[in-house]
């Protein structure tokens, strides 16, 4: 080891023994602890690993892989590096297909993936990265006392400030003869301060590993029927709410979604009986007095729907008002409520059914929830257009806005939050890679937030307990399914193959190739036999869908960057940099072809996905001269397909309750359909229209003859085996026109844990 001198009382210390412990303490905690992430733990010193407890088989190489990879988690490590570590730098072996086998070896323990990965990424020609939070169950030694801290500007791996107390300061010197007494008080020094000196790097050490959590997770209901729609930047966010005995909360019942009142104590439920105006339910928010609800139906696309009054013992629901509202909350005196409309906050009184203007705020606000004191309100804004969610508080009194939680990072988003009962903590939600997570912090925010929750599960829609420091909560557990639709059986069946979970699936016209969207959002092309698979975007790109062109040399698809809006993409099929057709500062997408390739229709994307107060209306891009001209009379219009033969577009209304056609010869418009409509594909013979009546009665898939206008239905909700699929989107049609439809099967139920106790 590399010499350190340090000068104490004038003479001149080697310190090797002190950093030299030092750094191997470091170490030894770091390979000796139990790393837990997810319901796994692994043991790093006797090469074991548990789930739930129980041991799971693996052998001895691919766990020296994991633990390489726990000891740089989050971090790239090279294969380079795993090939020194694992295998050791004089052993000759058939390295890559040994390690490609220790991988695979390990996703299988783990139940991993590397399309869908939650533990272990693969980044090509790079390495492998592993991306779960972990955290140390063993308990780690007392760190030495704030007066005895060293600091040492040496050179030794510390990132934290020094600890509060007295500090002795030890600055390197060049070496100089010394008194006798030098012999016998070095040894003692080097003793003395190498003990301290590794006292601090455990404090540091410490400082640097997630909290442990603390409060107990018990779970309340057992069924998988909790129904949890979250979609930060879709302002889709049901929350559920207790009145002390039971929790009311929208559930799934035959793949609809219904108001039910559960029990606290046995988890047992029932159905609440709601007006057919209501339609499915959305939460709110729960009187003070614990005796209504307010509930906001969900029977159309816009955002903003009406607010409903709905007494919990089973009494008449009533309207509030005439009022159209994005989010609500109960005032704190129980006789107003306070709403939310675009970026706009009211309060309107329920005796004199007058709205008077709160406070206006930078986006959409949505979750509103008052301090146990009244005093101070809290909500999440949505920016629509750069598709973010954050935090943000305004006082009674000052009515001015302003966002708190800046320490967490930018690629976070932030949702939800709630006060504890007893007023000592705030609550809320955090998402991150797809994955959401509960935190908490000080009410006053004088602290740093603490993650209170660590997966498998998605952890979200924080509701606060009655009392003291309970929270209740949703764990949800989301599983995607393509299904393609037997016609003979009159069933759906699952897809096989590299197809199994993906969505938006669209085929070249000559039936070679298919383009597809991974649930990581990223978008794939392969032949239809699975072979020649290529990843087209980068990690960062979140894409929706895509589309061919006619001779299958080039791909448009609609997809935006971090904290960016929606725009225009194309793509070489083979791979490259996407570029960017048009730098529009507002949502656009749906890009399709003409038939002659030269052109691609394109549109505003609907409120539910962007920014309301854009104009929205169809445009035509030449991709040549980059010539952009508006559609005749397409205002009010989005989601365009130009059908195979060139002949016509379709489209669909905002409302999404017409099926519109326009003919390219005439440049007329008509209505082809009036029914609940989303995701028009077109008939690979241009001959007729499928499409999603997805807010229609058993959610059907429409053919829609062209030009005359005829409706059939191919498939419902009731072709699923699955009883509790929650959300089914039309992915697509194949070459010979069958159905294919990609499902979410979720499981969630309601949890509880009491962050008051010591």
């Amino acid at each position: 080891m590399r010499s350190h001198l340090i000068s104490f009382d004038g003479k001149t210390i080697d310190t090797s023994c002190m950093l030299g412990s030092a750094m191997q303490m470091l170490q030894d905690t770091k390979t000796s602890s139990r790393v837990t992430f997810g319901l796994f733990e692994a043991d790093l010193k006797s090469g074991e690993l548990r789930k739930a407890g129980n041991r799971v088989k693996l052998q001895a190489l691919p766990f020296k892989v994991l633990t390489v990879l726990l000891e740089n988690a989050g971090e790239v490590v090279t294969r380079e590096e795993l090939q020194i570590r694992v295998w050791g730098p004089d052993v000759i072996v058939d390295f890559e297909h040994s390690l490609s086998n220790a991988i695979k070896k390990l996703r299988e323990a783990l139940g991993d993936s590397a399309e869908n990965p939650r533990f272990i990424e693969t980044l090509s020609r790079r390495g492998f990265r592993f991306i779960a939070p972990i955290g140390f169950t063993e308990n780690q030694p007392q760190a030495v006392a704030d007066n005895s801290v060293i600091n040492v500007t040496m050179g030794l791996p510390v990132t934290q400030a020094p600890l509060a107390g007295q500090t002795l300061e030890l600055k390197a010197q060049n070496v100089s003869p010394g008194h006798t007494w030098h012999k016998f008080i070095v040894p003692t020094l080097c003793f003395g301060l190498g003990a301290l000196l590794a006292g601090t790097a455990f404090q540091f050490w410490n400082a640097r590993q997630p909290s442990p959590i603390l409060p107990r997770i018990s779970q309340i209901t057992q069924g998988d029927t909790i129904y949890a729609s979250k979609d930060h930047l879709l302002g889709a966010l049901s929350a559920f709410v207790t009145d002390g005995v039971h929790l009311f909360t929208p559930s799934a019942e035959n793949g609809r979604v219904v108001l039910s009142q559960i029990s606290m104590s046995t988890g047992s439920g029932q159905t609440i009986p709601l007006l057919s105006e209501i339609g499915t339910p959305e939460v709110e928010d729960i009187s003070p007095d614990g005796t209504k609800l307010l509930v906001r139906s969900n029977l159309a696309s816009a955002t903003q729907q009406p607010l409903w009054v709905v007494p919990v013992d089973g009494g008449s629901a009533f309207r509030v008002s005439n009022v159209l509202v994005q989010d609500a909350t109960w005032m704190p005196d129980g006789k107003s409520i306070l709403y939310t409309s675009g970026n706009q906050l009211f309060i309107v009184s329920l005796e004199e059914k007058k709205s008077t203007v709160f406070a206006t705020v930078a986006g959409h606000a949505f979750w509103p929830r008052w301090s146990r004191d009244g005093k101070t309100l809290r909500f999440t804004i949505i920016d629509p257009v750069n598709h973010t969610s954050s935090l943000w508080e305004i006082s009674q009194g000052q009515r001015t806005a302003h966002p708190i939680l800046k320490s967490l990072n930018d690629s976070v988003r932030e949702c939800c939050g709630i006060w504890t009962a007893d007023g000592r903590f705030f609550v809320f939600e955090a998402t991150e890679n797809s994955y959401t997570d509960l935190w908490k912090v000080n009410a006053s925010l004088n602290s740093s937030p603490i993650r209170i929750t660590n997966g498998p599960l998605n952890y979200q829609a924080p509701a606060p307990g009655r009392n003291g420091g309970q929270i209740f909560f949703v764990g949800q557990d989301l599983h995607s399914l393509l299904e393609r639709y037997d016609s003979e059986r009159k069933e759906y069946v699952p897809q096989q193959g590299f197809l199994a979970t993906a969505d938006h699936i669209r085929f070249s016209n000559d039936g070679h190739w298919v383009l597809w969207v991974d649930s990581n959002h990223h978008l794939w092309r392969a032949r239809v036999d699975g072979t020649d698979k290529v990843l087209l975007t980068p990690a960062s790109m979140w894409v929706f869908m895509a589309t061919w062109s006619p001779d299958a040399t080039r791909i448009a698809f609609m997809a935006r960057e971090p904290r960016q809006p929606w725009q225009i993409y194309t793509i070489n099929p083979d791979g490259g940099a996407p570029e960017r057709l048009l730098q529009e500062n507002q949502n656009i997408g749906d890009p399709s072809f003409s038939a002659d390739g030269k052109s691609l229709v394109f549109g505003s994307v609907p409120e539910l996905m962007g920014e309301e107060k854009a104009p929205k209306s169809l445009k035509i891009f030449e991709l040549i001269t980059h010539r952009v001209t508006e559609i005749t009379n397409s205002q009010g219009l989005y989601s365009p397909r130009w059908s195979p033969d060139g002949r016509f577009i379709a489209a669909i209304t905002l409302d999404q309750k017409k099926l519109m056609l326009y003919d390219t010869k005439t440049a007329v418009w008509k209505t082809l359909a009036i029914t609940s409509a989303a995701n028009p594909v077109w008939s690979n013979d241009s001959k007729a229209l499928y499409l999603h009546a997805y807010r229609a009665e058993n959610r059907p898939v429409l053919r829609v003859s062209v030009p005359d206008g005829q409706i059939e239905e191919i498939a419902n909700l009731n072709n699923f085996h699955a009883s509790n699929v929650t959300h089914d989107d039309f992915a697509g049609i194949t070459t010979d026109n069958v159905l294919l439809m990609h499902t979410e099967v979720s499981s969630g139920n309601l949890f509880t844990m009491d962050l008051g106790l010591k």
